[in-house]
C-alpha cells in the first residue's frame, strides 16, 4: 500500500490526480479510452429514451423547480443544469441496465456522463472539451472506487453515490477546463457533498434509482462552485477525517490506484456493458440458466438447483431468501438471484420486458424461483471476477452442472459495438420512439468529438 501522497511529495492525492487532469486533451488520450466513452454515451443515450415513460422519471421531471437550457433527454420541459444531471443519470440507471466496473462493482457513466453532458450545455463547451470530461470523470471513479473496493457496501452506503459525486465533480471540472486548484477544490467540495444509503434493498424503493443522478448534479455543482476558488479540503482523501474514513472505516485504503500510471493506464477500460437488465453479478448466472433450456427439459422435470456463490453476493441478491424467491415487484427482481434465472431459464433472456410488475407475479416463474438455492463457496473470486454456478437436480435423478467462468461483456468477453448499437436501438423502440429518431440521435453522439458545442443536444429533449 503506497503512504499518503502529502507524506511523498507535499502534494496531496486531490491535487496529483487534478495535476494530471486538468491537463488532458482528446487528442493526446489513447484511442482505447475514446473508444470506451462513446460505447458509454451511445448506451446511456438509449437508456434514457428507455425510461422516459416511467413514473419514477416522469415525477423527476414534473417536480425539479427550475428551468433552464439543458436538455432531458427524451423529455420536452428544459431544465437547469442540475435538473438534467438528476433526470438523465437516474433514467440512465433506472432499470439496471447500464454498465459497471469489474473488479471493483461500481456504475460509472451514469454519474460521470449526465454532469458533463450538462456542464456542456450550460457553459457553451465543445464535444471535445466534453468526451475529455466524460474519460477523466470515469477514469476517477474507477481509480477511487478501487481504493476500497467492497467496503463502502459493508457500512450501508451505495459507491454509486458516494464515489460518483467525486468522479462527476473531476469530469465536468475538467471538462470546463478548471485548472489544477480548482479542480482539487472540486473534488474536496464534492466530498461534502457525496451521499446515499442502501436501504432501498428492504423494499425496492427508488432512491437507488436516483442516486446516480443526485451525484451527477452534486458533482457538477462543487465543479461550478470550485471555479469562483472556494476552498475545499486539499486532503478530502488521506486527512484526519476523510472521505474513505467517513465512507469506508472498515478498510486500509490502497491509494496507490489514484495515481500508479495515471494517464497511461485506463482503469476505465474495464468497464462492463450489460447484456441483462439486471443486477450485474447475477449475469453468468442467468447465463447458465439460458443454456440449461440447450438440455431439452422443462421446468417441471427440475427438483433443484443449488449454486456455488460468492459471499459477497449473498446479503444483496440471495438474503432474505423467501422474499427473493417471491419479489414485490419488477424492480425488486432485478436484485434476486432465484427470479432472474428462473425467468432466464423459462424465456430465455432478462431484458427489459421480464422485469414488469405483472411478470414478477408470474406463478410459473415463481414456482421455479422457489427450486433455487445457494451455498457460499469460499473460493469463489468475487469482486475480482463474476462467474456463475448451477447445479441441477431432475425429478429422474438425474445432475447437470453449469458454469460460467466470467461476466460476458467484461473483459473476458466484451460487447463488440455492434452489440451495444443493438441494444440501443432496443432502447430506444422500448421508449416509444421511432427507428429514425433513434438514428439521428445515434449519430449525433458517435460524432461528438466534432461537435463544436452541445446545443444539437436539444434535438433529441421533445418527446
Amino acid at each position: 500500500m503506497a503512504e499518503p501522497a502529502e507524506k511523498i511529495t507535499g502534494e496531496t492525492l486531490s491535487e496529483q490526480m487534478a495535476g494530471v487532469f486538468s491537463t488532458w486533451r482528446i487528442e493526446d488520450l489513447p484511442q482505447s479510452a475514446r473508444d470506451i466513452a462513446i460505447k458509454d454515451l451511445i448506451d446511456m443515450a438509449g437508456l434514457c429514451v428507455s425510461a422516459r415513460d416511467t413514473e419514477y422519471v416522469r415525477q423527476l421531471v414534473t417536480g425539479w423547480d427550475s428551468d433552464g437550457p439543458c436538455t432531458a433527454i427524451g423529455h420536452t420541459r428544459r431544465l437547469d443544469a442540475a435538473g438534467a444531471a438528476v433526470v438523465n443519470g437516474t433514467a440512465t440507471h433506472g432499470e439496471d441496465f447500464d454498465d459497471t466496473l469489474e473488479g471493483a462493482p461500481i456504475r460509472v457513466g451514469a454519474m460521470v456522463i449526465p454532469a458533463v453532458l450538462a456542464a456542456g450545455e450550460r457553459f457553451g463547451l465543445s464535444g471535445a472539451q466534453v468526451l475529455t470530461g466524460i474519460i477523466a470523470g470515469m477514469e476517477a471513479v474507477c481509480r477511487i472506487n478501487h481504493v476500497a473496493a467492497g467496503h463502502m457496501h459493508r457500512n450501508n452506503f451505495h459507491p454509486v453515490s458516494v464515489v460518483g459525486t467525486l468522479g462527476a465533480a473531476m469530469g465536468a471540472g475538467t471538462a470546463m477546463g478548471l485548472g489544477k486548484r480548482e479542480l482539487a477544490m472540486a473534488v474536496g467540495i464534492a466530498g461534502s457533498f457525496s451521499s446515499g444509503i442502501l436501504e432501498y434493498l428492504t423494499d425496492g424503493a427508488w432512491t437507488k434509482r436516483l442516486h446516480p443522478g443526485w451525484a451527477a448534479q452534486s458533482g457538477l455543482r462543487a465543479a461550478v462552485i470550485a471555479r469562483t476558488g472556494f476552498f475545499g479540503p486539499r486532503t478530502v482523501l488521506e486527512g484526519g477525517h476523510n472521505f474513505f474514513k467517513a465512507f469506508a472505516p472498515t478498510a486500509t485504503p490502497d491509494y496507490s490506484h489514484l495515481t500508479r500510471g495515471l494517464g497511461q493506464e485506463f482503469y476505465m477500460e474495464r468497464v462492463v456493458f450489460k447484456p441483462y437488465a439486471c443486477g450485474t453479478m447475477i449475469h453468468p448466472y442467468i447465463d447458465c440458466a439460458i443454456r440449461l433450456r440447450e438440455h431439452d427439459i422443462t421446468a417441471e422435470q427440475i427438483e433443484s438447483i443449488l449454486c456455488p456463490t460468492g459471499e459477497g453476493l449473498v446479503h444483496r441478491l440471495w438474503e432474505p431468501l423467501s422474499a427473493k424467491h417471491a419479489p414485490p415487484s419488477g424492480y425488486a427482481a432485478k436484485f434476486s438471484m432465484p427470479y432472474c434465472m428462473a425467468v432466464g431459464f423459462l424465456e430465455g433472456d432478462a431484458g427489459l420486458a421480464q422485469f414488469t410488475d405483472e411478470k414478477a407475479r408470474d406463478p410459473r416463474i415463481l414456482k421455479l424461483a422457489r427450486k433455487i438455492s445457494y451455498r457460499i463457496d469460499p473460493e469463489n473470486e468475487y469482486p475480482r471476477n463474476y462467474s456463475g454456478h448451477m447445479r441441477v437436480t431432475l425429478t429422474d435423478g438425474r445432475q447437470i452442472a453449469l458454469d460460467q467462468p466470467h461476466m460476458r461483456g467484461g473483459v473476458h468477453e466484451p460487447l463488440p459495438l455492434e452489440a451495444i448499437i443493438a441494444k440501443f436501438h432496443g432502447n430506444i423502440a422500448h421508449g416509444g420512439w421511432p427507428a429514425a429518431r433513434g438514428e439521428a440521435l445515434l449519430h449525433h453522439i458517435r460524432n461528438i468529438p466534432q461537435h463544436t458545442d452541445m446545443t444539437g443536444l436539444s434535438a433529441f429533449g421533445a418527446d
